[in-house]
């Protein structure tokens, strides 16, 4: 309720001073976050034995202060994404929403430390405005972003928010990449390339449950290790759907692939040899960062692994859209059955690999 009211009030406040939509988000999040913060100190001081040196002990892993500020990150970021999506008479709804995710994430009991927190929101922030800056996302496209890297490096670690980082960078460039001639193609990204919460979510979505699935394993049994194949696998999708797609149209003579007659740019389920060497090779960058950054086993066998998911993760994104994508089905759900497609290859054959 904090973050939500405070949010408010400093959309309110910097509105006085500012004009862009940037700049209105930044003071929602920072009053939100701060008010978020607030809250629980007191909370946690007046309600239960919490005393100021629990808040911030010598050991950083030790103190309560760092899985506050994580937790008021998490609504601040929730409530700024879910006020973007919705009317305005539809923003009580953000209140049950951002409960809901915090009380999620608190039954994770999220060990959070101070360099960390510190670390993680200071660069999924800065990347975060980086990305608006050059057009690659929309502000809730880079709400988003930010949120899903902020939970990445918290709960998953550096080698996990590299391999998100990857696709993010990597294919956020690619769809700038001479824009304007796929544009005269047919075949450029609507919104002028930046991307949206639709198109985030549609790439990310599978990676971040796997994300979860690996912060809950404390709570499950299930091996660490094939929430991360499944993590790795959707990324590697993403990042080799994205760079076929997006370097494949800017070259002519696309066949479609279940057909393989020629066929117009643009067209769902067509491809070039040119598009899918580069989906192979983003693929390929996935697997060597997974491989040394995800605890996915031996670097090589894993990163072969995820670099087999990433190849028949991207050949059926092309499947679907030769199949099914059309005015029912579109290219975001085509997108997220890729993904899940990729991870459900990766987890199979890393279970078979693992015994």
């Amino acid at each position: 309720a904090l973050a939500v009211g405070g949010g408010r009030l400093g959309r309110a406040l910097f509105a006085r001073r500012f004009e862009g939509e940037f700049e209105l988000v930044g003071g929602y999040l920072l009053v939100a976050g701060t008010a978020a913060v607030a809250g629980q100190v007191a909370i946690g001081l007046v309600g239960s034995d919490l005393s100021l040196s629990d808040l911030v002990a010598v050991d950083p892993l030790a103190g309560t202060l760092p899985v506050f500020v994580f937790l008021a990150a998490v609504a601040a970021l929730t409530a700024g994404l879910v006020r973007s999506l919705v009317y305005a008479r539809d923003e009580h709804i953000t209140v049950v929403v951002v409960a809901l995710v915090v009380w999620g994430f608190m039954a994770l009991e999220p060990t959070v430390s101070a360099p960390g927190i510190v670390a993680g929101l200071a660069v999924t922030v800065a990347l975060g405005y980086i990305s608006y800056a050059l057009g690659t996302a929309s502000v809730p496209g880079m709400l988003t972003g930010v949120l899903l890297a902020l939970l990445t490096v918290v709960l998953g670690g550096v080698g996990w928010f590299l391999t998100l980082m990857a696709f993010y960078a990597v294919g956020g460039l690619a769809s700038k990449y001479r824009f304007d001639e796929k544009a005269d193609r047919g075949v450029a990204q609507e919104n002028q390339g930046a991307r949206g919460t639709g198109n985030v979510l549609a790439n990310s979505a599978v990676a971040l449950v796997a994300l979860l699935g690996y912060a809950a394993t404390g709570h499950v049994e299930v091996s660490p290790a094939l929430f991360g194949f499944a993590f790795a696998g959707a990324i590697a999708t993403a990042m080799a759907d994205t760079l076929s797609s997006e370097i494949g149209g800017l070259f002519d003579g696309p066949r479609l692939i279940t057909t393989l007659q020629p066929v117009e740019p643009g067209t769902d389920g067509a491809i070039t040899w040119q598009g899918e060497l580069a989906g192979g090779t983003g693929a390929a960058v996935v697997a060597a960062i997974a491989a040394v950054g995800i605890p996915i086993g031996d670097p090589l066998v894993g990163g072969a692994v995820v670099f087999l998911a990433g190849v028949v993760g991207m050949t059926v994104d092309s499947l679907l859209g030769a199949l099914i994508e059309g005015e029912r089905v579109g290219n975001q759900a085509v997108n997220f059955l890729a993904t899940l497609s990729g991870a459900v290859v990766a987890v199979a054959t890393g279970s078979l690999l693992l015994g």
